[in-house]
């Protein structure tokens, strides 16, 4: 599966990038999508390589941005300015006119505070802003506090007791043009139920604002569809069939009305591994810890969510198993990748791979201990 010999002479740690696999998962996106009007945006903030983003581009999707650095680079990359949809709750003067200048599709707008400065921004430079209001629908999406968004206490998106003064807000402005709704509950969703009681908050409230003469062109889900970080090679890719079917099956839609999605995870965490090499091999007093040269700023996911990626020994070609502590260099306890690992037996000088990092890895690197940014191999 990976090449080898042709790491051997690389520096570590370094993130490898299957572009096959990649290419595959997004022709199996479009695929699943079919003739349906839905329209897919890749999420940038998930790994913003510029490889990576080529190749989003190429395939025909937009583009989900939540900084005007990741505007800047999918415009860069060749993704059209019409497919760029712009979330976050903190964005600055700067950023909403460098977005206004670029006419980007459509900003999913998660305050009233925001939606006054973008009408006013929008109205200094005699524009129209295309907006879509973020609603915080209040579901459980069943995944780790740090990535829930969708609840009552998060920070993101509208209230729904606060929902009629946005709309009406911007009904009555000449310098906004509202377009849609805009929901995300949260990431590494991998269950279909989330989604499905999603599906109805929506629904009644398309109907209730339909009721009231109000029609949005645009509803967006987010995105926020899991992988199987256990079992990479079992499931390369994640089963896009079911989830495009939930929104056909559960989702009332009228004639006309776009369905947005927003996938980061889902596209390209499979097609990414780190790999480092071992730099000693320390035996405790009940313990033995593998330490690599990859750290907690190389792949931050471990410490940060408590995740665990598959670790696996790439270049060991012994038949005895050990339990190892795989544990980085940075000067933290939390640089610890993982516990009672199983490995082959393990030398200095090994070769592993962090499995399914092509999410959330090289786009959270840190300069932390002045350590450099690990470089990248494309395949």
């Amino acid at each position: 599966m990976f090449p080898v010999n042709k790491f051997r002479t690389e520096r570590t740690p370094f993130y490898y990038y299957d572009m096959g696999l990649l290419g595959a998962t997004l022709d199996s996106i479009k695929k699943a999508v079919g003739d349906s009007d839905f329209h897919v945006h890749y999420a940038v903030k998930a790994n913003a390589n510029p490889v990576i983003l080529s190749a989003v581009a190429k395939s025909g999707f937009g583009a989900d941005c939540v900084s005007g650095g990741e505007i800047t680079a999918a415009l860069k990359s060749g993704i059209p300015s019409s497919k760029i949809v712009y979330a976050g709750v903190g964005k600055s003067d700067e950023e909403i006119g460098m977005a206004l200048d670029a006419r980007i599709g459509c900003f999913n707008v998660e305050s009233l505070e925001e939606l006054r400065l973008i009408e006013a921004i929008a109205s200094d430079k005699g524009v129209i802003a295309d907006v879509a209001l973020r609603v915080n629908p209040n579901v459980d999406a069943h995944t780790h506090h740090y990535i829930t968004t969708g609840l009552k206490e998060n920070k993101f998106g509208i209230a729904l007791e606060m929902l009629d003064e946005a709309v009406e807000f911007c009904r009555q402005s000449s310098s906004l043009r509202l377009r849609g709704l805009h929901f995300h509950i949260g990431s590494q969703i991998t269950t279909m139920d989330p989604y499905v009681i999603l599906c109805d908050r929506i629904n009644k409230l398309i109907a209730e604002y339909d009721g009231r003469g109000v029609h949005f062109d645009i509803v967006n889900v987010g995105g926020g569809l899991g992988v199987d970080y256990d079992h990479p090679d079992r499931h390369p890719i994640p089963d896009f069939n079911a989830y495009f079917n939930t929104f056909r099956k559960y989702l009332n839609l009228s004639e006309g009305q776009q369905l947005h999605f927003e996938l980061g995870r889902a596209v390209v965490a499979q097609c990414g591994s780190l790999i480092t090499k071992v730099l000693y091999v320390k035996q405790g007093v009940n313990k033995q810890f593998a330490i690599v040269d990859a750290g907690m700023t190389d792949l931050i996911r471990p410490a940060l969510y408590q995740a665990h990626h598959l670790i696996q020994n790439i270049t060991s070609e012994s038949d005895e198993e050990c339990i190892y502590d795989v544990v980085g260099p940075v000067c933290e306890s939390s640089d610890c990748f993982g516990v009672d690992e199983r490995l082959p037996l393990t030398s200095r000088g090994d070769l592993l791979a962090l499995r399914s990092a092509g999410a959330y890895g090289e786009a959270m690197a840190s300069h932390y201990n002045l350590r450099p940014y690990p470089h990248t191999v494309i395949d």
